[in-house]
């Protein structure tokens, strides 16, 4: 079906696609915008990025566009590079069996109408000519779109037998885009979502990331709970569910409500403090007793929660550095109880650590979906405006070197003075070098 529709190209992705639409058509080739960036115009978003779809041939789209990345070859798809932006251009066509839950055996280049069919969903399945400013729809996507449907094309197991990661895809545009899920494409999932288990930890990593920071995280996750999903992908996660917590602190419900919960509450959306708001307490069913007066409690569930995390995030292929910032927010996620209590050497180290601003967020985000109260949040604010004027974690004083100059012979003692003299720095009672000279001339000589 054709219809008449005019949809802005105003995004740099946009215009650029417009212009390799238009070289593609003036050597008589057919070429449309598709995907996500129509799906996402159409609700009123403006699109990261834009996708092209062509009759032309692989080969003829390297021929026509000088600076090309054959990646997808095989599979009729070629990166154009064009003002700096990367366009796929895939080739209209069939696939064939899918024999690895991902991609299929071979492909046979074939018509718009027949690549429409071949695609996930329906709303994904919108060609756009902007030069003629004409939408086509072969799958009714429009409709399920206006509707906030989000519904599998032809018989929804095939269409996730093809690709298993496309379960995960459902639930993600479900939530992102406020939609439902089709009852026929959600049993087909509920019927094969054991099958997720066989997508590779990288995939799955990414796709949940789109989820944790996108606009409806609980959404997601309470839906791929639903549909069965939750169980193969995020074990440790579905384990929370039932996992009751003290009334005083949490009033809220459980773990995996109280998780939920934060979830809906995050503002700076970066994958970090995404993963870390999802798996600080993921410590808890595993630590979970009752003290002798029936009261829920956790005893080391920050400390579980970080290894727990470790090999997760080590599971889902995810790099050393994201695993060591993530783990380290949930290792250290209860160490602010005390803050205003806190000597000022302790609360200068706390407030120096390389994952802070992650922590202070998600001590933020943990005390809203609980108990309420941020205090120790808006004491830490005051205390980093004092301190903005002046290092945290001031350089040493005084080195090793320093100390030989002194006259003192090599040995464990330095290093017990030098954390001495760091400690009486960050408190405040030592404030420069000559100071620190003058302490250390004061201390008992040790001749032995």
């Amino acid at each position: 079906m054709q219809i008449p529709c005019t949809i802005p190209q105003t995004s740099a992705c946009e215009r650029g696609a417009l212009e390799l639409i238009v070289a593609l058509r003036k050597h008589g080739y057919e070429a449309y915008t598709v995907g996500g960036g129509i799906r996402d115009r159409l609700v009123g978003r403006t699109p990261k990025d834009a996708d092209i779809t062509t009759n032309a041939l692989p080969e003829e789209v390297l021929k026509l566009f000088p600076h090309t990345i054959p990646v997808g070859q095989a599979f009729g798809v070629i990166i154009v590079v064009h003002e700096g932006i990367n366009y796929e251009i895939a080739t209209f066509r069939e696939d064939a069996d899918y024999t690895d839950g991902r991609r299929p055996g071979s492909v046979t280049f074939s018509t718009a109408e027949e690549d429409a069919k071949r695609r996930d969903f329906t709303i994904n399945a919108l060609f756009y000519d902007p030069i003629e400013e004409i939408l086509i729809d072969v799958v009714d996507g429009l409709t399920d779109l206006r509707k906030g449907h989000i519904r599998a094309i032809g018989v929804p197991g095939e269409r996730f037998s093809e690709d298993y990661l496309r379960m995960l895809r459902a639930v993600r545009f479900t939530a992102e885009l406020g939609f439902t899920l089709d009852p026929a494409t959600a049993t087909a999932i509920r019927a094969q979502a054991a099958s997720v288990s066989g997508v590779s930890g990288e995939r799955i990593h990414a796709e949940v990331t789109k989820m944790l920071i996108g606009r409806n995280p609980r959404y997601a996750f309470e839906l791929m709970h639903e549909l069965g999903l939750l169980q193969y992908v995020l074990p440790e996660i579905e384990t929370m569910i039932g996992v009751e917590q003290p009334k005083q602190y949490h009033p809220e419900g459980d773990v995996w409500i109280h998780t939920m919960m934060m979830l809906d509450r995050i503002r700076m959306r970066g994958p970090e403090l995404a993963w870390a708001v999802l798996l600080h307490d993921v410590g808890k069913p595993g630590t979970f007793e009752l003290s002798d007066e029936g009261v829920e409690r956790f005893p080391c569930h920050a400390r579980l929660g970080a290894d727990m995390t470790k090999d997760i995030l080590k599971r889902l292929k995810c790099s050393n550095s994201f695993i060591e910032d993530v783990s380290t927010a949930v290792y250290n996620h209860m160490s602010f109880a005390d803050v205003q209590k806190m000597r000022k050497s302790t609360l200068r180290r706390l407030l120096g650590r390389g994952t802070f601003a992650l922590e202070l967020e998600l001590h933020r985000i943990d005390c809203m979906a609980s108990h309420g109260s941020i205090d120790n949040y808006a004491f830490l604010l005051d205390k980093l405006d004092e301190l903005k004027h002046e290092p945290i974690l001031p350089p040493p004083l005084l080195s090793g070197k320093d100390l030989m100059e002194l006259g003192m012979k090599p040995g464990p003692r330095f290093g017990v003075l030098l954390r001495q003299i760091e400690e009486l720095h960050l408190e405040g009672v030592i404030a420069d070098k000559d100071a620190a000279i003058g302490w250390i001339k004061e201390q008992p000589t040790d001749n032995g």
